[in-house]
């Protein structure tokens, strides 16, 4: 038996100090404190790594393609432009030939 690294002859000295320090009556508390930390680890634990996976696999999907292309709306917004900068260029033109007149 092997948790965190610490085999079992480890274990049973950690429970002899724990006893010696804490005490027969509370010891159970304890370990019922240190089971319900253990357990909230884990759940978050497994929660995030739920998560990472999650968000990984929708990375991996491949992106929407845009229905319309690049161009097109460029040119949506372009074409009404061109023409009011047309228009004024003429304006221009006419407010300069009368000026010279």
């Amino acid at each position: 038996m092997n948790i965190f690294g610490i085999g079992l002859p480890e274990m049973i000295l950690i429970m002899l100090v724990a006893l010696l320090i804490f005490g027969p009556k509370k010891l159970p508390e304890i370990g019922r404190s240190m089971g319900k930390a253990i357990k909230g680890f884990q759940d978050a634990s497994r929660e995030f790594e739920s998560e990472f996976k999650r968000e990984a696999d929708r990375l991996e999907q491949p992106a929407p393609i845009a229905e319309k292309s690049p161009v097109q709306p460029i040119s949506e917004v372009a074409t009404p432009i061109a023409t009011s900068v047309a228009a004024s260029s003429e304006e221009t033109k006419e407010v300069v030939t009368a000026s010279d007149a």
